[in-house]
């Protein structure tokens, strides 16, 4: 199976650190910054949406391996907290991992471990044949 890109791209344009990456558990960092932002000021929720995505984008792409491809079809991020500067910290985790799809859950907490925003990602496994 082809690595995921994990340096270019969204993933650049984001700032996003990749701390940790397996088929069990994915853990992103990345610093909220201006650019992020939305108008009032706050990390801009397309930003958790994103990370999210990415962290179980990844993780089940390394789990179904050369099996196929992931693609999301549902992303639903909660924003539990506004966050305007400082380290944020996401983790991904399998919730179920079946032939056809996969549901991963993904938390995001700030330098002082409160949870700013939670969501959860379906992926479509995809057979390489």
């Amino acid at each position: 199976m082809e690595e995921p890109e994990l340096t270019g791209g969204f993933v650049s344009l984001l700032g996003l650190k990749f701390d940790e990456v397996s088929a069990d558990r994915v853990v992103i960092r990345w610093q909220v910054r201006p650019e992020l932002h939305q108008p009032y000021g706050i990390q801009h929720g397309g930003v958790y949406c994103s990370v999210v995505e990415t962290a179980a984008s990844v993780g089940g792409a390394l789990w179904l391996g050369d099996r196929g491809n992931v693609v999301g079809v549902s992303n639903q991020t909660d924003f539990l907290r506004a966050v305007r500067e400082g380290e944020l910290t996401a983790v991904g985790t399998p919730v179920h991992r079946g032939r056809s799809q996969q549901l991963w859950l993904v938390e995001i907490t700030d330098g002082d471990a409160r949870l700013v925003a939670r969501g959860q990602v379906r992926l479509q496994n995809l057979s390489a044949g």
